[in-house]
């Protein structure tokens, strides 16, 4: 699960850097617009996964000798 959340944080990194650089929105120009469900549903999985990310924030690290 980790992974796969991971994967789709950095997808949807890659897809707000190319927005903000060159106007250009990945997603919704492979799933058919921003409005399509094919869109809407990646953009939702993205942001839960964001969501679910922030528990690296305060996960214990491994102390190393």
């Amino acid at each position: 699960m980790d992974t796969l959340a991971l994967v789709l944080v950095i997808i949807g990194a890659l897809n707000w850097g190319l927005i903000g650089l060159f106007e250009f929105d990945l997603v919704a120009s492979i799933f058919g617009g921003q409005g399509a469900p094919l869109s809407r549903l990646i953009y939702g999985l993205v942001g839960l996964a964001g969501l679910y990310s922030i528990k690296f924030l305060f996960r214990d690290r491994e102390k190393t000798q």
